[in-house]
C-alpha cells in the first residue's frame, strides 16, 4: 500500500508536462490576437513595406 501511496505522490508531482500547455497557450492567444487585429497589421505592414520601396527608389535614382 505504502509503494502505491509513493507512486501516485510521483505522479502528481510531476509537471513535466506543464512546459507543453504553457507553450500551447501562448500561441492560442498570438494567433488569436493576430486574427483580432489582421487589418491593422496588415496596414503597419504594408506602410513599412512602402517606405522601404520608396527609400530604394531615392537611393537608385
Amino acid at each position: 500500500m505504502e509503494n502505491k501511496r509513493m507512486n501516485l505522490k510521483q505522479i502528481l508531482a510531476d509537471d513535466s508536462g506543464v512546459g507543453v500547455v504553457e507553450i500551447i497557450l501562448i500561441l492560442v492567444v498570438l494567433i488569436a490576437l493576430v486574427v483580432i487585429f489582421k487589418d491593422q497589421l496588415t496596414a503597419i505592414v504594408e506602410s513599412v513595406f512602402g517606405g522601404i520601396n520608396s527609400g530604394v527608389e531615392h537611393i537608385v535614382q
